[in-house]
């Protein structure tokens, strides 16, 4: 989830900023604060970081160096004490409000409808890990549901077992995306690492739409290509559309919106990622230990601003940790991933535009 009545109540004055208007710096920063949900949303649940992909793409393979974990189940259910879905009325604001400004349909299909869409709603419980490995990842789904709480997660087909992926889909899971990179197994091998494949995992898929039909079942399954720009890819994903045409899948080709730390200009059309970060504001992360920090990007847990096992996640958003990382992302204060190696656009990027010396924040 994000906060979507920050995304609303600031889209109008974001689009100036990002068209080049000019807006005083404390005018901005007081509106982020008054405007803001003083009620934590929270984006994603990280339940286990383990995974047994070695990813080309992925900063885990290389540098994450964490404690590999399960999230224990009573911090689990105690996150979910504290957050509530989006009633009707305001998602359905919400929808209108995307159809006005971002010209994207309900009915679309497509990365931007993904995040416009899906993402705000629902709950996403991966993060540097591969929730098909967490052995409690049914009955967290069935907790979800209980609370009319919307849930998701990205996995690799490769770890499906079909009975725990049926009992996670009976349970009310409403999102699953499995990450395919090629229908052909070494090209996937090459892109995931030699515990992937293909073949057997379209097997798999299919077989699961086979008993998503037989037990109707409103689990929807979405199949994305990561666009790594390799030469084959174009024709390889036109070909993994043909594949799935007979099914009800939802296909997309997925911008590589993050670099992992590489550069400040990705190529990409996602207008996440077009657009400047707004995470401080808009939503918090959990990691598998508790760890309370500002986006799912920060794979080593580098800017902790709580700990969920014994804070509540409404004093960790509203406390002294957080209000400092907004007034860094608007300072472009030095010596913090955001600033320094995130390939995300920051606030700070568009008001501080004077120096230093002119900075409300000195």
């Amino acid at each position: 989830m994000f906060d979507i009545k920050f995304y609303m109540k600031f889209h109008d004055t974001k689009y100036g900023l990002m068209n080049g208007e000019k807006f005083d710096e404390k005018y901005i920063f007081d509106m982020f604060e008054n405007i803001r949900s003083k009620a934590p949303v929270i984006y994603n649940i990280e339940t286990t970081n383990a995974c047994n992909m070695n990813c080309e793409m992925c900063p885990r393979t290389t540098m994450m160096s964490r404690k590999i974990e399960m999230m224990n189940c009573k911090i689990f259910d105690r996150i979910l004490d504290q957050i509530r879905p989006f009633p009707d009325q305001e998602w359905e604001e919400w929808e209108k409000f995307v159809e006005k400004n971002y010209h994207i349909s309900k009915k679309d299909i497509s990365e931007n409808h993904f995040f416009l869409y899906v993402i705000p709603k629902v709950i996403v419980l991966h993060g540097y890990g591969d929730p098909l490995l967490d052995k409690h990842l049914p009955q967290r789904i069935a907790k979800l549901t209980q609370r009319e709480i919307p849930s998701y997660f990205s996995c690799n087909p490769a770890n499906i077992d079909i009975e725990k992926n049926l009992e996670i889909f009976k349970n009310g899971l409403d999102y699953i995306k499995y990450s395919v990179e090629s229908v052909d197994d070494m090209r996937h091998k090459s892109v995931r690492g030699t515990a992937s494949n293909f073949t057997e995992s379209y097997r798999k898929i299919m077989k699961l739409f086979e008993l998503k039909e037989q037990y109707n079942l409103s689990t929807t399954i979405v199949i994305t290509m990561l666009n790594l720009k390799k030469q084959w890819q174009g024709e390889e994903f036109d070909r993994l559309k043909e594949l799935f045409k007979d099914v009800d899948a939802y296909v997309y080709l997925k911008s590589q919106d993050q670099h992992w730390y590489q550069d400040k200009i990705p190529e990409t059309k996602s207008i996440h990622w077009i657009e400047f970060c707004q995470f401080p504001w808009s939503s918090m992360t959990i990691k598998s230990n508790g760890a309370a920090v500002q986006c799912v990007e920060d794979f080593n847990n580098e800017i902790v601003l709580g700990d969920a096992k014994i804070e509540s996640l409404y004093d960790i958003w509203n406390g002294e940790k957080y209000q400092k990382l907004r007034l860094d992302h608007f300072k472009l204060s030095q010596g913090i991933k955001c600033t320094q190696q995130c390939d995300m656009e920051l606030i700070g990027d568009m008001t501080h535009t004077h120096g230093p010396k002119n900075c409300f924040f000195v």
